[in-house]
């Protein structure tokens, strides 16, 4: 198992350090070879009402007359360490993690970022929590239930919940719980869990309803599928001839051998929903990862953008390391693979 556990972890060191060089070369590297000079380059971080000399200023202050190679270990090491740049009249610092540093504000990305990270890591952690209990209750239940009218009712609402849009289901459920019926808080509500957890749930509940009911369905649907074919197996029907309570033949057998593919695509989730839910904390008024990330593309600002894709890959990439070791407690034939 330590083995196992080692191997992941040098795993996700490595897609890390991919991850750091792709993101490096979408942002710096692709725009070259489309055509892009270094003052096209440094335009993107100086706004877009910045004068000619200002931008040359920009991209040899920035470093983009350097060669490539030396602009990655540039960029990385401010990662770590933290960067400078100098303006003529003074010089501002980044401070490690310098996942970027916005010209327009004057200000580094990563403390904004603190500030909206706990904002989606809210959202996404209590949606993700009510998608899994109930897509997965509701897909267990139609299995064992298989045409009948809850099996076609459930996988009706889950058909429904796939196919409407989060801005569609997010303002019509806003318009009728909070500002007809008054029963959950308005859109641009929230409150720290540390200040006062109720209030919290209280405004975060609507926003996670409408964005479970989107991931349940899905949920419902692939936990159906899977416990149709994992209670057909040899082992299932060896279990019931031993005379072991269904209980235990469905939780512990069938359940436990249909969760793989659910927890594959749950890390995938939940990590990108840590990234950032766009739609929904746009719909509501979050002031999260999607919405900040939302704002630097209408300013033109692009260490916004890079700092939220860095930040979201670290979470897509820690989800998946989760999710691995996780397989090992659910299948152990996966720690010799």
């Amino acid at each position: 198992m330590i083995a196992f556990i080692v191997r992941r972890l040098v795993a996700a060191v490595v897609l890390l350090f991919v991850v750091t060089v792709m993101t490096f070369s979408i942002f710096y590297l692709v725009p070259r070879w489309a055509g892009a000079t270094p003052e096209t380059l440094a335009s993107r971080y100086v706004g877009r009402s910045a004068t000619e000399s200002t931008v040359k200023v920009t991209a040899e202050k920035l470093g983009f007359n350097d060669p490539i190679v030396v602009q990655y270990g540039n960029w990385a090491k401010g990662l770590f360490v933290g960067q400078e740049y100098d303006y003529g009249s003074g010089v501002e610092k980044c401070p490690a993690p310098c996942v970027g540093y916005s010209f327009l504000k004057k200000q580094p990305v990563w403390p904004e970022l603190l500030d909206r990270i706990p904002v989606t890591l809210s959202l996404a952690v209590g949606a993700a929590l009510i998608w899994v209990i109930f897509g997965v209750a509701t897909g267990v239940l139609s299995a064992l239930r298989r045409g009948s009218l809850f099996d076609r009712a459930a996988m009706t609402v889950a058909l429904a919940g796939v196919s409407l849009p989060i801005f569609f289901t997010g303002l019509i459920s806003l318009a009728f719980f909070s500002y007809q019926l008054h029963w959950t808080k308005p859109g641009g509500s929230y409150v720290p869990f540390q200040e006062n957890p109720i209030t919290w749930a209280q405004c975060l509940m609507l926003p996670w309803i409408t964005l479970a009911l989107l991931f349940s369905a899905q949920y419902a649907r692939l936990t159906r599928a899977g416990m149709l074919d994992t209670m057909n197996e040899d082992y299932i029907r060896t279990a019931r001839a031993k005379g072991l309570r269904e209980r235990n033949v469905v939780i512990k057998h069938g359940l436990r051998g249909a969760l793989t593919p659910i927890l594959t695509i749950f890390g995938l989730d939940i990590g990108l929903l840590l990234g950032g839910a766009v739609l929904t904390e746009k719909t509501f008024s979050l002031n999260g990862l999607g919405k900040y990330a939302v704002e630097g593309i209408v300013q033109n600002d692009l260490p916004k953008i890079l700092g939220v894709t860095m930040v979201a890959s670290v979470f897509v990439i820690i989800a998946n390391l989760v999710v691995d070791l996780l397989y090992a407690v659910v299948d152990p034939r996966v720690r010799i693979g």
